[in-house]
């Protein structure tokens, strides 16, 4: 994915993400917008992310639940939660007040195309080697 990139994005793996006041997560992986500092002076918004991703095994049920109503609140507008416990990555849209209007749930085999980067093709089956 990165070299997909084109300098489109900056990658921040599990870097602090600031939702608001009181809820700055670690995400696995963001795909942002580019920084002139590379966000040095402040932690990237929801506006400034294009794509989540969260890694899940032990920590599914808080991913699935606490985590995706935070960043469906914030407007972040695309989740991905690779599920390794099932190997199937879930992706997430269309963000509102307790979560996300749309699920799509993709298997080995499958390619996910990023929202704000539809000419990326991710193989799932990539995404979920350990």
């Amino acid at each position: 994915m990165v070299a997909a990139s084109k300098g489109r994005w900056q990658a921040r793996v599990q870097n602090s993400l600031w939702l608001d006041a009181h809820s700055e997560p670690q995400p696995d992986l963001v795909l942002a917008k580019r920084s002139p500092d590379y966000y040095r002076k402040r932690h990237p918004r929801p506006a400034d992310v294009y794509l989540l991703i969260e890694l899940s095994d032990s920590s599914l049920g808080a991913d699935q639940a606490d985590k995706l109503a935070a960043y469906g609140r914030a407007g972040i507008a695309e989740v991905w939660i690779v599920n390794l416990n099932e190997l199937t990555v879930e992706v997430y849209r269309e963000p509102h007040f307790s979560g996300y209007g749309s699920k799509v749930v993709l298997r080995a085999g499958d390619q996910a195309r990023p929202l704000a980067f539809p000419d990326v093709a991710v193989d799932v089956a990539e995404l979920l080697k350990r």
